[in-house]
């Protein structure tokens, strides 16, 4: 849905979206931007919010991530999905590191 309504939504809209990539549920504010802009209101649960899908998804983080480069900059988004955190787990990130002079023989 976004993907196809991206030059419809407003820039304060677009540029919420690039800066919280990953997000999988869409709070109310924004979301009522985003009907508001695309007329689309039927992705709205009980609650006002949009679930984005997995395309959605992987389209604002490679909107995000074109946008980053464009200006000259890195950003590092770190988004895991529920169910994933165990395979996110990587061994190499929880090991202590030798800090300068104190490194062991």
């Amino acid at each position: 849905m976004i993907r196809q309504h991206w030059d419809q939504l407003g820039p304060g809209t677009r540029r919420w979206l690039l800066g919280h990539p990953g997000i999988m549920i869409l709070p109310r504010r924004i979301t009522t931007a985003v009907a508001a802009a695309t007329g689309v209101a039927g992705q709205v649960d009980p609650h006002g919010e949009i679930q984005l899908d997995e395309d959605d998804i992987r389209f604002i983080l490679n909107q995000a991530h074109s946008a980053s480069a464009a200006a000259g900059g890195q950003h590092f988004f770190d988004a895991v999905r529920p169910g994933q955190a165990d395979r996110a787990t990587d061994d190499t990130r929880h090991r202590p590191r030798a800090h300068p002079g104190h490194e062991k023989p």
